[in-house]
């Protein structure tokens, strides 16, 4: 038996409800890997199930990624050895650790040249990015991309990834500050929109051109106005809800905003079958060597300072990506 620190959760609530408990790890089962973390990656999910957002059986672990080395491998795994670089993203709930067992098939070599904070930077946004850009609307050269949250993890992905495919992107976030930082991403226009009326303002700066297709992590400070930025048969993606769950609508206002699409997709089907898995981190890890997508780490906290990293998360204090460091 290996002790091991990991973030329980007992009940559903503010930063202050996560402590750090030592757990004993036994060996790795059939099929499962032991890894030694290094890096561990925060999402914005993390502090919906956190909350109770999205409900969880408690108690229980936080975290969805992280990357680190094979300290040992049970019984059937042959492709994995210890030494190995690894990473995951989507192998059950409890990144938040310095230790733990995953299952080996939920784990992708990390290439040369990426280092492991990278990987764990990367992969859960990246393959975010990699699906929104190539499955839920394949972007095109010349296309309009609006990129709302520009300056976050996400959101400075897709828009330098969006820009490297050819598209006009455009991108908003909630200061001036971050709307410099969604410029150097890659956006040609960042609005404030936390400024009154910003679609307006938008659309002086594009000369009145909408968006082909509109990304939306936001939720409810944004959802609506997205619809009156998306041009006529375009698409809206709501992916996430930093600001709260987008409100409801009735379909036929899609019908009056322009016979617009709207569709609310999600990484974990798109990352659930291994082998699936494995072919789209390909795809990340190629644009990561082609320089479309880039590390930008905003903040470094350690294992025990996990509620700091999700206070600044939730005051919006962060710029790019957020790693846990075991």
């Amino acid at each position: 038996m290996k002790t091991a620190r990991s973030v329980r959760l007992e009940e559903f609530g503010g930063p202050e409800k996560m402590s750090v408990k030592a757990i004993e790890l036994p060996p790795p089962g059939a099929g499962e890997v032991q890894l030694r973390q290094r890096a561990i990656g925060f999402n914005f999910i993390d502090v919906y199930q956190r909350k109770g957002v999205y409900p969880l059986p408690l108690p229980t672990g936080l975290g969805h990624e992280a990357a680190g080395v094979v300290e040992a491998v049970g019984p059937g795994v042959d492709h994995l050895r210890p030494g190995d670089r690894v990473a995951y993203m989507n192998a059950g709930l409890g990144a938040y650790a310095d230790y733990r067992n995953v299952p080996a098939e939920r784990l992708v070599g990390i290439p040369p040249g990426v280092s492991d904070e990278q990987a764990a930077a990367l992969l859960f946004k990246g393959l975010t990015a990699q699906y929104l850009l190539k499955k839920t609307h394949a972007v095109q050269p010349g296309e309009i991309v609006l990129v709302h949250a520009a300056a976050g993890g996400v959101g400075q992905i897709l828009c330098r990834w969006a820009k490297g495919l050819g598209a006009f992107v455009v991108g908003t976030a909630s200061s001036e500050e971050k709307c410099a930082t969604a410029r150097e991403a890659g956006c040609s226009i960042a609005i404030n929109y936390s400024r009154e009326n910003w679609p307006a303002a938008l659309l002086e700066a594009t000369g009145g051109k909408k968006a082909n297709v509109v990304y939306d992590s936001v939720g409810k400070d944004t959802f609506l106005k997205s619809l009156d930025c998306a041009a006529p048969f375009g698409l809206v993606v709501l992916f996430g809800a930093a600001s709260g769950p987008a409100p409801a609508i009735e379909p036929e206002l899609l019908n009056k905003k322009g016979c617009l699409f709207l569709t609310r997709p999600s990484v974990f089907p798109h990352n659930a079958d291994p082998a699936t898995f494995r072919a789209n981190a390909a795809v990340l890890f190629e644009a990561i060597s082609a320089g479309l997508v880039v590390a930008k780490i905003g903040a470094r906290f350690t294992l025990d300072h996990v509620i700091e990293a999700h206070v600044a998360a939730e005051s919006r204090a962060t710029q790019g990506a957020t790693l846990i460091i075991p």
